[in-house]
């Protein structure tokens, strides 16, 4: 026997669709993010190249990145019920 009674919670639809909406806006703000990455990814380059050593704090900004990815991915996937940043802090550079 199926349990209904949750499904047919208006409340229940509403924080749904809710969830769908973030859901959206996190999925916008990823392919921004990609494109962040790339421009800063060539920053890192080029700084290497002309300085013989990695910019540290373009490093830490990219290790904070990827955490961002993660924690938006796992909400976008239904693998977390945390919403990553903007809705919380940025994710700290402590590994």
């Amino acid at each position: 026997m199926t349990d209904t009674t949750q499904s047919e919670d208006p409340s229940h639809r509403k924080t749904t669709w809710m969830r769908g909406l973030h859901m959206l806006i996190i999925l916008f703000l990823v392919n921004l993010a990609g494109t962040v990455q790339a421009v800063v990814a060539l920053i890192q380059f080029f700084w290497m190249l002309f300085n013989d050593d990695k910019n540290a704090e373009i490093a830490r900004f990219g290790r904070g990145l990827g955490r961002w990815f993660a924690q938006a991915s796992a909400f976008v996937t239904g693998g977390s019920e945390d919403k990553p940043f903007p809705y919380k802090s940025w994710p700290s550079d402590e590994h």
